[in-house]
């Protein structure tokens, strides 16, 4: 396993490859990272890992400066899933100017739900998403479904500016009490993690509901009686994101909130 820390590493050790896997991260590696990994792993000759907390996707007031770093800890989980390089560039690597060219997330899916509270949050994520394509030129990249609405403007991204890359959807992981595996769960305290239990347990709700009940304001009600968090949203939508009132085939239920300081998403696919 080689580290690399700039661009031209990167296309240098890379050159001449044509079947690679990439995994790009914020680090803080987890069980659900892994599974992204090991994903790539078996359907790619080369598997690329970035590391990169990247600055332009967190408004003023989050957590950027405190968002977790393990660097020694997630190269020690490259090497043992068999990565074959892990890219940490610096900040100033992947920004070289303050006059930049930039993305611009969709005027309407990309500033509803996550967007909306998190108002320019998707600029960044695209902006950097497809910088680290470039440099890495993978055949397929790899995306956790938690963070559903990412994915779903990355895979439009992907279709608008004619990207020749597959995205691959990976599912949720979670742990033995049902809650979604994140980086930031590391800030949540003992009783803080009990609270956050309540998010997949209303997902689970809804799910269960949802055969029976198909108005998503009837759901949501009985939803809200379960959650122990501030919620910030509860959305169900249809696999082009757009807000639905009465539950569809593969409609998807989204929530958002805070426990404690601390911002939890997650979500379920009703089939």
């Amino acid at each position: 396993m080689t580290i690399l820390h700039t661009p031209q590493e990167v296309r240098e050790a890379l050159k001449g490859h044509s079947n690679i896997g990439f995994v790009p991260t914020m680090g803080a590696l987890h069980q659900g990272h892994l599974s992204l990994i090991q994903k790539a792993r078996a359907q790619n000759d080369i598997v690329v890992v970035s590391i990169f907390v990247n600055p332009t996707q967190f408004l003023e007031g989050e957590d950027f400066d405190k968002y977790p770093k393990k660097l020694e800890a997630d190269i020690k989980i490259c090497k043992v899933a068999n990565v074959d390089y892990i890219f940490v560039p610096n900040i100033s690597d992947m920004y070289t100017t303050l006059d930049e060219v930039l993305i611009k997330a969709p005027k309407v899916k990309g500033y509803i739900l996550e967007g909306h509270f998190r108002p320019g949050h998707f600029d960044g994520v695209l902006q950097i998403v497809l910088k680290l394509f470039n440099i890495v030129k993978p055949q397929r990249a790899y995306f956790g479904k938690k963070d559903a609405q990412q994915l779903y403007l990355i895979k439009q991204m992907v279709k608008d500016l004619f990207l020749d890359i597959e995205i691959v959807a990976c599912d949720i992981v979670r742990d033995k009490n049902g809650l979604a595996l994140s980086s930031r769960n590391s800030y949540l305290s003992a009783q803080e993690i009990q609270q956050a239990l309540s998010i997949s347990k209303a997902l689970k709700l809804a799910l269960q509901l949802s055969t029976t009940i198909k108005d998503v304001n009837k759901i949501k009600e009985e939803m809200l009686k379960v959650l122990q968090i501030d919620v910030q949203y509860i959305a169900f939508v249809d696999e082009e994101f757009n807000p639905l009132d009465t539950v569809q085939h593969k409609t998807t239920v989204l929530i958002a909130g805070y426990v404690g300081t601390t911002r939890l998403i997650d979500n379920m696919t009703i089939n």
